[in-house]
């Protein structure tokens, strides 16, 4: 049977030329047997945009006849963003009117345009959309008495939902809906959708929340099957479990973590050999043993990829009976696991490693607050409580250290952003924000977990079997430059720009600003210039870490990747690194999958957990209206200033609230200029503003300059 990769690799040949259904049909020899069969692929693979039929009815690869697919990422602003298939291709800029009807993230098929000339981002039009992604959309319902609208939550569908006074069902003026969409947008005409559920509300306890899981369809419960499955898993190790596996229950094994965390996926252990080296142990929740490859709880967990922390909640990626039971190393219980020795030198090292089943015993369950009291401010009575592993967190203290500098040495960026937490009470409402930066215990187990995930990519790597890596790509050409131009406003220059670029030349510019009062700015449109982390079968290497093979190995309770690589790391050491050539075709398959869904998954995860935070900072700040603060201009617009607060709250100040000039936008150093008085706002200039508006329904927050003044 003639397979998908033959029939692309045959189009991609150099003297394939268009070719109709019965051509190739004839090409491969395709028996009448599997006719039907062959059919399908083609057209399965036309819906996903892999190949194209002309007018003429004849199959070719997208990229030959100028075409290219991917998912759409729209804009607020009505334009979108092609993100294509391939990683190769640059994002492409769409035009509103040259959407035809697509969405934000829509899968689509995109013509491009002529080039408009180097340092341009290159712009094509829709013509046709091979998936729709926005069944269901969450919005406020406006009642006009014989029809309505839906207004969605989400600004970057670019449209209004048509609701007819049948479809109603029951919704009223500003309630929060869920609508089906029965009519997708055509020129001149509105999207046409159902009311199929009613949230609430809008400002109703809860409904906030609840609105982010519709929007981004996460799940809100495991399906029956899924839960009957889980619950006839045991929570004690059979015999025959343990059969096979390394014994490391006398192992001094701890497990450091945030204080409010149930699912606990990583233990650490460290020695130090006779021989001076140092075999730091990673000890890992063997998830892969509960959870088989395609059976019922498997499929769920590919379907979500991730857990995904709201701010008031957490929708896990496993039921719970895994995630927080016995998939969870908890302290004084036996547990199934996957562990990674690595013996390392005073340099930081890996001399020599191994992968293995074990079953461990955590004896310690620590907090990072412990350790970093522990190590940092000498509490006496910490110091007493867990006397026989202080002397191990001293010298897990100095492996994190030889590592950290390895990592610098090699060009490895390191942002010191610290982590914004909204602090909520028993109804939900928001009543502090903590701002928490990375201690010495967090850096720990930080550098302990990117060692056993580079040791583990690197050594599958060289096996040649299909795995799944965690890549970083370089920043593209256009978003260096644009980055470099900022940067020369404040006197810094990006070195390396016009020749290939090295994550060292980044690591430089947070250096010289590390003391600086630009410092947040600075590693933030940094940070913005960067390419997004994703999931690839191939290792392409992870540009942010300065690393050539990158894995995620040490999550399997809350990203399915790492389940992903388990399994296969769990098959290879029972069939002694030997799969046949059937077996390495499925799984090579199955890792592309894997990869696509879970980027895809994560970041829908992304946007809706900063989402819930955002919303939550937006109603915390509701108090302080008529309230005076200090900030830092963050971004500079042709309409106004954004400016972050000191507790990571942002704000726009309205360029029609500059009151005391006409003040001119500046694109080339992204600044808004005076025209008489010459006052210059710029990034990174510190002012004091007044909060004025809080606007709840659109989460947006007004400010105005207190002093008007350079």
């Amino acid at each position: 049977m003639t397979k998908r990769e033959e029939i692309l690799d045959f189009m991609a040949t150099a003297v394939y030329h268009p070719l109709t259904r019965e051509e190739l049909v004839s090409h491969f020899g395709v028996e009448k047997k599997d006719l039907d069969e062959f059919i399908k692929n083609l057209d399965d693979m036309e819906a996903q945009g892999e190949i194209i039929v002309t007018r003429k009815d004849r199959y070719a690869l997208p990229k030959l006849m100028n075409l290219v697919t991917g998912r759409l990422q729209g804009h607020s602003k009505g334009f979108a963003f092609l993100i294509p298939d391939d990683p190769d291709q640059g994002d492409v800029y769409v035009k509103s009117q040259d959407l035809d009807g697509a969405m934000h993230n829509d899968r689509v098929i995109v013509r491009m345009h002529k080039s408009r000339g180097p340092g341009k981002k290159p712009e094509g039009e829709v013509i046709r959309i091979t998936e729709r992604a926005n069944k269901q959309v969450v919005g406020t319902f406006e009642n006009n008495k014989h029809f309505g609208f839906v207004v969605p939550d989400d600004n970057r569908l670019g449209y209004d939902f048509f609701i007819s006074k049948e479809d109603f069902a029951g919704a009223k003026d500003g309630m929060k809906v869920v609508i089906e969409v029965i009519k997708w947008p055509e020129k001149r005409r509105n999207p046409e959708g159902r009311v199929v559920s009613i949230l609430g509300y809008k400002g109703s306890p809860g409904v906030d929340i609840l609105s982010i899981i519709k929007k981004h369809q996460l799940p809100e419960r495991f399906p029956p099957e899924v839960m009957e499955k889980a619950e006839k898993i045991s929570l004690n190790i059979p015999d025959i479990d343990k059969e096979g596996r390394r014994d490391l229950r006398d192992l001094p094994l701890v497990t450091i973590d945030g204080a409010d965390a149930k699912d606990l996926d990583d233990a650490v252990s460290l020695e130090i050999l006779a021989n001076g080296l140092r075999r730091l142990g990673v000890h890992i929740a063997d998830v892969g043993h509960y959870v088989p490859e395609d059976s019922v709880i498997d499929k769920e967990a590919i379907a979500r990829a991730t857990s995904v922390y709201l701010v008031d909640r957490v929708i896990p990626m496993l039921p719970v009976r895994l995630s927080n039971g016995i998939c969870s190393l908890n302290a004084n219980e036996d547990r199934l696991a996957m562990t990674c020795f690595m013996d390392i030198d005073d340099k930081g090292n890996v001399v020599s490693h191994e992968i293995c089943e074990s079953i461990i015993n955590v004896k310690e369950r620590l907090t990072y607050g412990d350790v970093y009291k522990i190590l940092v401010e000498d509490d006496q009575e910490l110091i007493t409580r867990y006397q026989d592993y202080v002397a191990t967190f001293k010298e897990m203290e100095k492996l994190c250290r030889i590592l950290q500098e390895k990592r610098t040495r090699r060009g490895s960026i390191n942002f010191d952003f610290p982590e914004s937490k909204v602090k909520l009470d028993e109804d939900g409402k928001p009543i502090e924000i903590i701002l928490r930066r990375s201690t010495i215990a967090e850096q720990i187990i930080e550098e302990f977990m990117i060692c056993a995930n580079e040791t583990v990519a690197e050594r599958y790597f060289w096996l040649e079997v299909p795995f799944l890596y965690r890549i970083h790509e370089e920043p593209n050409f256009e978003d260096i430059a644009e980055l470099n131009g900022i940067l020369n406003v404040f006197g810094y220059n990006l070195k390396g720009v016009n020749n290939e670029i090295h994550p060292k030349a980044f690591q430089e510019i947070i250096d010289l600003v590390e003391d600086k009062p630009e410092k947040r700015v600075i590693n933030t449109v940094v940070l913005r210039s960067m390419q997004h982390a994703r999931y690839a079968a191939d290792a392409l290497g992870h540009f942010g870490l300065a690393s050539k093979y990158y894995s995620h190995f040490t999550s399997p309770i809350r990203r399915y990747p790492d389940l992903a690589i388990h399994r296969i790391i769990k098959e290879m050491i029972k069939k002694e690194n030997k799969l046949d050539k059937s077996r390495l075709a499925k799984l090579k398959k199955k890792v592309n999958y894997y990869a696509d869904q879970s980027s895809l998954r994560e970041r829908i995860a992304e946007d809706a957990e900063r989402e819930s935070v955002d919303l939550k900072k937006v109603e915390y700040m509701k108090q302080f209206e008529g309230q005076e603060f200090k900030g830092n201009i963050s971004s500079v617009t042709s309409f106004g200033l954004f400016v972050e607060l000191e507790n990571s709250v942002e704000g726009l100040v309205h360029v029609s609230t500059l009151t005391d000039d006409f003040y001119i936008f500046n694109d080339r150093d992204l600044s808004l200029l005076g025209e008489h008085t010459k006052k210059t706002y710029r990034i990174g200039q510190e002012v004091e503003v007044l909060l004025t508006r809080v606007n709840m329904e659109d989460r947006k927050i007004d400010f105005e300059l207190i002093e008007q003044s350079n």
